[in-house]
Parts: C-alpha cells; structure tokens; sequence
C-alpha cells in the first residue's frame, strides 16, 4: 500500500551524524572547558629544541655549564680559589705557631713494639743501662727506633684509662656519678698544668740551656698515669694492702726513670764534660731535677688514695 513506507520499514535505520566541534576531539571530560596542555608543556622543557634561529639555548645546556662558559664567571672562580689558597696558607701558618702539628706526629710515631719496651723500662729501669737518645743528623730518632725518646702515645692513653678506672673504682663503690667523673679527669689535668708550668718557670729561673721542650716535659710527667692505674687495679683485685705494693713499687720505677732521664736533659752540660756536678748553679739544677722527679709519687698517691677503700 505504502511502498515507501515499507521500504523504509525494511531497512535499518542509520544514525545520524552529528559534527563534533575539533576542540572536542583531544578532550577526555566532555566537560571540560579547555585542553590541559601542562603535560604536553612539560614534556617541551625536557626535549631538545633543535636550531629554530630564535636564538633560545638547547635543553642539553645545564645552567651550570652556562654559568662556567662566561668569562667572567671563570675569573670569579679563579679569584675565589687563589683567595681560599691564601686562607688556607695562613690558617697552617697560625695552627703551627700554637700547635706544632709536624712535631706532634714525631711523638706519636710508635709501633707495638716500642710500646711494649716503654712499659718494661718505666716498671723496671734498674735493668736499663743506655739512656741516651739517638740522633740521626742532629734531629732525635722516631720513638719507635729509640725506646729512651719520649711519646705521647703511652701518656694519653694512660690518661684515658686512669680515668675509666677511676670510673669503674667509683662505680664499686657505688660512688659514680658523671660530676665526679669529670672532677677527677680535671684534677688530673690541672696539676700536670701546674708541673709543667711551674718546671718552665723554674728553667727559666734556674737559666737552664737544655733541648727540653714543653711536649717533652707532658711526655715525661705522663708517665705517672700508668704506674696510677697499676695501683687502682691492684686496690680494686686486692684491697688496701695491694694498692699500696704495687704502687709503692711504681713510685719508685718513675723516681729513677725521672731522675736518670731528666739528668741528661737539665745535666746536659755537665753530662757531656762527664765531669761531677759542681758550682751553685749545677746544684741548682740538680736540685730542680730532684724536685720533679720527687713530684711525682706524691702527685701518683693524691689522685689516687681516694679511689681505694
């Protein structure tokens, strides 16, 4: 009846086509006013922009190396690096002035066997005969092929572990605390300060011409400290009795090793002329070197009575 309207019906029917505008076309959210362009600008940052002639610089080309390429920033560095050489030559020259570096490694330049040598001569130095320090080119030997030459190994290690002994005697005795601690490793400190300045000023009094310096002197008057420990060692093993053998014994090791020592250093003249000491002036130093070496057990027995009970 219709042909056309059953033709129509017969065949499916086709969706219409609607245009879509091209802003559309690259956008996920159908409603989303503008295209998010931050990863595509971002990605332009990092890739390589060839030669467009607009004169921009490569991406390749840090800010660094732009910075190092100018002229005037090399003279800058240049400037800087001559300026921290002129610092850092004036920094060594003043730290030598006050704190002679060089000669502090020669007094710690030991080995284990010196170390072990050293500990026998100040227990036992009646058995030493040489006590002579070698020379080599008027400049004294490394300590490590001299056992008579003075370190500062052996006393700042002593220092230290008097000090952790006399922690771990407190602790015994239920006594530890870190102020008293603390006032026991000052107290030490501030009479080895008193003897070397109280032995430079007698020196100088006394108008002695000798080769001992004040490292020399900490050297020697360190020494102490391991003949201390020995005593609180045997004090905390053995009581009282022990404490007082042992370092009875130990004052008398560093009574002799401190006058036969000093006696060439303050003696020098007179040891030299292997004459006997004699005049106002030599009785002088050989009563200075009685004097120090007398210090010493004196100073082993103050800091260390207390300790023991």
């Amino acid at each position: 009846m219709h042909p056309a309207g059953s033709a129509a019906a017969g065949t499916p029917r086709q969706p219409s086509k609607r245009r879509i505008p091209v802003s559309h076309l690259g956008m996920a959210d159908p409603h989303q006013l503008f295209d998010d362009t931050s990863s595509a600008q971002s990605q332009g940052y990092g890739a390589q922009r060839g030669p467009s002639g607009l004169g921009y610089p490569t991406a390749s080309a840090s800010p660094q190396a732009a910075f190092l390429a100018d002229p005037v920033s090399n003279m800058a560095m240049a400037y800087g690096s001559s300026l921290a050489a002129q610092g850092k030559e004036l920094v060594d020259k003043n730290i030598d002035r006050f704190i002679p570096v060089t000669k502090l490694k020669y007094y710690f330049a030991v080995d284990t066997l010196y170390v072990g040598k050293k500990l026998g001569l100040l227990f036992f130095p009646y058995l030493h005969q040489d006590w002579e320090v070698q020379y080599q080119q008027d400049t004294p030997v490394a300590p490590r092929f001299d056992v008579n030459a003075p370190d500062l190994y052996i006393p700042a290690m002593a220092f230290i572990t008097y000090v952790l002994v006399a922690g771990l005697a407190l602790g015994t005795q239920d006594r530890f605390s870190p102020d008293l601690l603390g006032l026991q490793a000052s107290s030490a400190l501030a009479w080895l300060t008193l003897e070397v300045l109280a032995i430079l000023l007698s020196l100088y009094l006394v108008t002695v011409n000798t080769d001992l310096t004040t490292i020399d002197l900490v050297a020697f008057l360190g020494y102490k400290y391991v003949g201390m420990i020995g005593g609180i060692l045997m004090g905390l093993l053995f009581g009282k009795i022990g404490y007082y053998l042992v370092l009875g014994w130990c004052c008398m090791s560093i009574f002799v090793f401190m006058i036969r020592t000093l006696r060439l250093k303050i003696l020098a003249e007179a040891a030299a002329e292997g004459v006997p000491v004699r005049g106002a002036r030599n009785q002088l130093r050989m009563y200075l070197t009685m004097a120090v070496a007398a210090a010493q057990p004196l100073l082993m027995y103050w800091l260390t009575f207390h300790l023991v009970r």
